[in-house]
């Protein structure tokens, strides 16, 4: 009879615990929620996405496009709770979650991102 102790010892000692990271990455499942990505050529500028946050991390800020000065979403990423509602209700899909994880930065400035950095 074995010891069930010592079986997961042995099972644990034998995993590797860390990634070599960034050579290798961690698996993320398909519905993981990272870091936005808008697509600015198909926004509307409807502002949905900044009502329906309920951490209010998402303004609009007016920004300049081959179609004039438009507004488009400024998110916080320092205040977001990736809950996806934003990407919900937009109608036109241009606003979505990525599987992107890496969100470091030495300024906490930097985790505000303009609508030019999120493309």
């Amino acid at each position: 009879m074995s010891n069930p102790l010592l079986e997961t010892a042995k099972k644990a000692l034998e995993s590797k615990f860390t990634l070599d990271y960034p050579e290798m990455k961690q698996s993320l499942p398909d519905n993981y929620r990272g870091i936005h990505r808008l697509d600015m050529k198909t926004c509307i500028n409807c502002s949905a996405c900044a009502r329906i946050c309920p951490n209010q991390t998402i303004v609009m800020v007016e920004s300049e496009t081959e179609r004039g000065n438009k507004l488009f979403p400024q998110i916080n990423l320092e205040r977001c709770l990736f809950c996806a509602l934003c990407e919900e209700v937009c109608p036109t899909k241009c606003l979505v979650l990525t599987k992107n994880t890496e969100l470091e930065a030495y300024d906490r400035r930097s985790l505000i991102k303009r609508p030019e950095e999120l493309e």
